[in-house]
């Protein structure tokens, strides 16, 4: 047997001595007195104020720490290589066709920022337009307010005697508006210290959705089945929309305000002219109820048309073109708002898909769902690009900040996540 040791003597010497320490006061008795014997080492005693004792179960914590480390290192490694590999990240260094720009990138994980001021679950994020502020909805009647660079709390807003469901703000961020189970609308004026200047009364049913139509009008969705338009300077209801079955879950406006879409738990996708009230497309196909659905903006649209297979367009594109729902079915499904016809169905999510949001870059979209995570869908190709997990709950909201390249999530956990996108 060879005698040669891959330690240096003094270091074999401490290790033989740290075993023998550990199976002395482990009470291998007969086992230590033979190594000892053949070890050279006889005459040591296990001794609690010798620097040998109690070494080997401290190494071997060490170790184990160690191996923890590098593994949660790899795992790091492996996720930047799969951002450099989706464009998530931006090369540092040269500014030629091939680097990345700010536009593209995409939210990393952990999460920047936990803002946990909420005592109920999260119903909607929402980014003002112009500032770095961030509005946040919550079951527990209250809409909070945070500096979305910082993470600080600024202030809570308080009038809502029910959960409060939805928020947005107008284009230029002047005014807020929220709606709730209380069965109103509230218009909050920005400028003077977010006072709540209107409260809207109409729907019968828990209001769930509100959006903007144009600077000067408000639509709602409801549970009472309906989509209502408001006029902001009157807080009074101009036009009823009916047709739904069953809950009207949300309601989005295409960019040039022509037109509106809603999703229901009646499983259908609605489109409206608000000008007539007129419905002009039932879109059919998912099999649970659609929790959301919205326009796709135009920069999406080159990536859109490869997807279905569609030739570029002859002519300037219109706004409200394409269509994106999402259902508790647990798919995403694009349609041709025209046609009607079902263009494609994003499969990947494990429970309900419950919000989604358009990256500024037209390329890409992100989805969250009850499965607890956040998944980047490639618009050209429909394949998931990533998935991240956002939370340790259902993840129900998502919003991503056109003033700086920030992701929010919500949760039922009662927490909003911020993220950098780099």
């Amino acid at each position: 047997m060879s005698s040669e040791h891959i330690l240096p003597e003094r270091q074999l010497k401490e290790l033989q001595k740290a075993m023998l320490d550990f199976m002395q006061t482990q009470g291998y008795a007969d086992s230590a007195a033979t190594f000892a014997r053949e070890s050279d080492n006889e005459g040591f005693v296990a001794d609690a104020k010798d620097r040998h004792h109690n070494l080997l179960a401290k190494k071997w914590t060490s170790v184990i720490r160690l191996q923890k480390k590098i593994m949660e290192l790899e795992s790091k490694l492996s996720k930047l290589q799969e951002d450099i590999r989706t464009g998530a990240v931006a090369t540092r260094r040269g500014g030629g066709a091939g680097a990345a720009q700010k536009t593209e990138w995409l939210p990393r994980p952990p999460a920047k920022t936990r803002l946990a001021q909420h005592r109920a679950p999260i119903t909607r994020v929402r980014f003002h337009p112009q500032h770095t502020v961030l509005a946040t909805a919550s079951e527990d009647m209250t809409v909070k307010i945070w500096d979305s660079e910082s993470g600080d709390f600024e202030r809570t807003l308080k009038g809502h005697t029910k959960a409060v469901q939805d928020l947005v703000y107008d284009s230029k961020g002047a005014i807020l508006v929220t709606c709730s189970a209380d069965l109103t609308l509230r218009i909050w004026d920005i400028a003077d210290e977010y006072k709540c200047v209107r409260t809207l009364h109409g729907h019968d049913h828990c209001v769930s959705a509100v959006c903007f139509l144009g600077p000067d009008k408000i639509v709602s969705a409801s549970r009472d089945k309906t989509v209502k338009i408001w006029e902001v300077a009157t807080g009074y209801c101009v036009k009823t929309l009916t047709g739904h079955a069953e809950w009207v879950r949300s309601v989005d406006v295409s960019a040039d305000a022509r037109l509106l879409v809603t999703a229901s738990n009646d499983q259908s996708v609605r489109l409206w002219d608000p000008a007539t009230g007129e419905c002009k497309a039932d879109l059919r196909g998912h099999g649970n109820v659609v929790e959301i659905a919205k326009f796709a903006p135009i920069n999406t649209y080159m990536a859109l048309r490869r997807l279905a297979g569609l030739q570029a367009a002859s002519t300037a594109a219109a706004e409200g073109q394409f269509i994106v729902s999402g259902s508790r079915d647990k798919t995403l499904r694009l349609w041709d708002a025209a046609s009607a016809q079902l263009l494609h169905t994003f499969v990947g999510h494990d429970d309900w898909v419950r919000d989604f949001v358009f990256h500024p870059s037209g390329k890409i979209l992100i989805s969250v769902s009850d499965d607890k995570t956040m998944r980047v869908w490639d618009l050209a190709t429909g394949r998931c690009a990533k998935t991240i997990e956002a939370s340790d709950h259902f993840t129900t909201c998502i919003d991503f900040s056109i003033v700086s390249p920030v992701v929010a999530t919500g949760s039922v956990n009662t927490e909003v996540c911020l993220w950098e996108c780099r």
